[in-house]
């Protein structure tokens, strides 16, 4: 089985949920957590050419969540939003999100960025950064190469 298995079932979700299938689409949504351990509703909005590590295996993204184009998600990331909230994080465009990583908030993350390992992300970060922590901190700014290349 291919990696991105989570998110062809997540696409057929979306697909579903947009034909407003919903009870289709949850059932759809629950067998991709069954199968893989990944929570990614089909009411959230990924962009094209992203990818999940590990199967996505650990992964949970809320269901009003809006991830950009070719993002790489590393398993065990937690997007969601705080108690009391009602916005969830924006992720931008070519983001990588290392292993174990929490993104939560009303916050925005810029395109080109990176966010390493284990880090808790809850303010915004500006484009082309390299963070890092917990809580997260700017290692990197102005980074305008490319950390990663997904497959074209």
């Amino acid at each position: 089985m291919r990696n991105d298995a989570p998110l062809s079932i997540y696409r057929f979700s979306h697909k579903l949920y947009s034909m407003r299938l919903h009870s289709l689409s949850k059932f759809v949504d629950w067998t991709n957590r069954f199968l893989f351990g990944c929570w990614c509703p089909g009411s959230a909005v990924i962009g094209k050419k992203c990818q999940l590590g590990y199967w996505g295996s650990g992964t949970v993204i809320h269901s009003n969540s809006v991830i950009g184009d070719r993002c790489l998600i590393a398993q065990g990331v937690t997007i969601g939003r705080n108690f009391g909230d009602e916005k969830v994080p924006i992720i931008g465009n070519d983001v990588y999100v290392g292993a174990g990583s929490k993104i939560f908030g009303e916050i925005t993350i810029g395109n080109n960025v990176i966010i390493g390992a284990n880090s808790v992300v809850n303010k915004s970060i500006p484009d082309n950064c390299t963070v890092a922590g917990n809580p997260f901190r700017i290692l990197k700014e102005n980074r305008l190469e490319k950390y990663y290349e997904l497959d074209k």
